[in-house]
């Protein structure tokens, strides 16, 4: 029995020992797979952020797009509308000028009826036999035809100045019409240019809310500050073939694109810990954006975290950037001239407060732009 139980202990001693062996090995697989478990969820979750944030990045863009078309078919329907009250006016001028030929003419035709009263009252015929004179029997026969040309003509006209004027009274009609309806196609582009703007912010602010928990505000603009230099440098090359005076003799001349506060100065550190490369000027949103300097049109899209983006070369290398539009007026290709309006001032790719984001670049360096404007 002492001999069993010996047998028994060592058999039990000899498992412990084997087991805490393999307890180690059995430890550090079972880390390993959390571990790894750990680095799958994380990759997972970081692949459903960039994935939300791609998505957050599609909605702006069509918020923005959404808000360009809504900004463009309101001016359009502005211009509409002015072209019809324009029109109504000379309508109106139009109307009153004929009712006075109307009544002058009128009073002519009343006139040569009494007249011909008068004449009625003689024997034409005995009139005629009574000239022995053969030159006065032609000059009564002259007068008799003039008289009745004139008043055929005065007839003539008449009616011809009354067909003008009923014309001119259906078109001020239909005109007047016309606008009560573009009133209302006005009203409805406004309340839809509305719904876009809180639409758009609305959208800014999911991006910017979800930039914040992910902590990649830095990550997010580097990104933006990378694709607007590559727009830069891709736009370099075009802008060599542009004979154009450049900015050096308008240095500390140039007009302001913008008239408003100073939210960010050049080289102020932003959030995220960047240095800014412009200046941001606050603005009313849907006002003008003006051209700093006579140039042409090189570029005029959409551009990730700098929303719709145009940029003008003066030539010598020297170009203009304006972001954060609303709306672009004009198209790649075209001339402006300084001070001409080329953009509407919005809030696009992700802007909080309306404004215009500006630089100026020098052979694709960014120069401080305040050098160049004028004193203010």
């Amino acid at each position: 029995m002492p001999a069993l139980k010996l047998l028994l202990l060592t058999s039990l001693l000899l498992f412990t020992t084997a087991l805490q062996a393999q307890d180690p090995r059995a430890s550090s697989e079972q880390e390993l797979a959390e571990v790894q478990e750990s680095i799958r969820q994380t990759e997972q979750r970081l692949k459903q952020q960039q994935q939300a944030l791609q998505q957050a990045e599609h909605l702006l863009q069509q918020a923005d797009r959404t808000l360009a078309t809504a900004s463009q078919q309101v001016q359009q329907q502005q211009q509409a509308l002015g072209d019809t009250e324009q029109r109504l006016q000379q309508l109106v001028a139009e109307q009153a000028q004929l009712e006075q030929d109307f009544a002058r003419q009128q009073q002519q035709l009343a006139a040569q009826l009494r007249s011909a009263y008068q004449l009625g009252q003689h024997d034409y015929t005995q009139l005629l036999l009574n000239q022995q004179d053969a030159s006065q029997l032609e000059r009564v026969l002259t007068y008799y035809q003039y008289f009745n040309r004139a008043r055929m003509q005065q007839l003539s006209a008449i009616r011809s100045t009354a067909a003008q004027l009923e014309s001119v009274q259906a078109e001020l009609q239909s005109r007047q019409e016309l606008l009560e309806q573009q009133l209302q196609s006005l009203q409805q582009r406004q309340e839809q240019l509305q719904l876009a703007r809180t639409e758009q912010q609305s959208t800014v602010r999911s991006l910017q809310r979800l930039l914040e928990e992910q902590g990649q505000q830095l990550s997010y603009l580097r990104q933006n500050e990378s694709s607007l230099q590559a727009t830069i440098d891709a736009l370099k090359a075009r802008a060599q073939q542009v004979q154009l005076s450049g900015l050096t003799a308008l240095k500390g001349q140039l007009q302001w694109p913008l008239q408003g506060r100073l939210l960010q100065r050049f080289n102020e550190l932003r959030q995220g810990g960047l240095r800014s490369r412009g200046i941001l000027i606050e603005g009313a949103e849907g006002s003008a954006v003006s051209a700093i300097a006579n140039g042409q049109v090189i570029y005029a899209d959409w551009l990730k975290g700098y929303g719709w983006v145009l940029v003008l070369d003066h030539g010598e290398g020297f170009m203009s950037l304006y972001g954060h539009n609303q709306n672009l007026l004009k198209e790649p290709g075209e001339q402006v001239m300084a001070g001409e309006q080329i953009a509407l001032v919005g809030r696009s790719g992700g802007q909080a407060t309306p404004g215009v984001y500006f630089e100026i670049r020098d052979k694709g360096e960014a120069v401080n732009p305040q050098s160049w404007l004028q004193s203010r």
